[in-house]
């Protein structure tokens, strides 16, 4: 992992991201020696390539979040966490092993390995880098099991509905546990009947969150 090589800029459909030997990633192209933007979004220029991510729905970390994310790197002192948004949590390895940590001794790999998900919450943001976060606390932990479904983390209150109203009817009318990213990312525990349920509700949810009978449409879908 390579954090502070990661470079950011906001970009336009048209604009040239950056020129040289760059690996398209995602929403750019390539043409000749120069990397194009095809979306409005953030660029992310990093060591294994150049993509730009939409700010359409994009989650912007906010302290005390509870955020749902995957591993995507790591080296002998923190994790990179995509959290589904343009910035990456970093979890350090004192965060994880205490004040004691050291890289030569503690295995990075022991707690967390690529791939491998976590329910953490943000600590610290400023908008000027990625920010950082947290496993320590009530709920946080490493996902052992389940499934994740994605939804646009604008429309998660009303995944959660007013005084937790959706999220128990979803529950109680599936069988299926939910747990909320503000993020977007929810995880999904139960049978594999009950979790289908809940991610079509939520893909409902996703398409009609701004009609006015919503709580009628989830009930009728997943009383089929």
């Amino acid at each position: 992992m390579k954090t502070n090589s990661v470079e950011r800029k906001y970009v336009m459909p048209g604009d040239v991201v950056i020129e040289g030997d760059h690996n398209p990633i995602a929403n750019v192209i390539k043409s000749g020696n120069k990397i194009i933007s095809t979306k409005i979004g953030m660029a992310e220029i990093a060591y294994n390539g150049v993509r730009v991510i939409p700010l359409n729905g994009t989650y912007i970390p906010r302290i005390d979040d509870v955020v749902i994310g995957k591993v995507a790197d790591m080296n002998g002192f923190a994790w990179e966490v995509d959290i589904n948004s343009w910035f990456f949590g970093i979890l350090t390895g004192s965060a994880v092993f205490g004040r004691q940590f050291s890289s030569s001794r503690d295995s990075m790999k022991s707690q967390f390995n690529k791939g491998e998900c976590m329910i953490a919450k943000i600590l610290s943001f400023d908008r000027t880098r990625d920010p950082l976060i947290s496993v320590s606390g009530p709920g946080l932990c490493k996902i052992k099991e389940g499934e994740i479904a994605y939804i646009t983390s604008s429309k998660i209150p009303r995944v959660i509905g007013k005084k937790g109203a959706m999220i128990k009817l979803i529950e109680e009318n599936t069988g299926c546990r939910m747990t909320i990213g503000q993020n977007g990312a929810i995880l999904l525990k139960g049978t594999d009947e009950a979790r289908t349920k809940a991610r079509n509700a939520i893909k409902l949810i996703g398409n009609q969150a701004h009609t006015s009978d919503l709580n009628d449409k989830v009930i009728s879908l997943i009383s089929k």
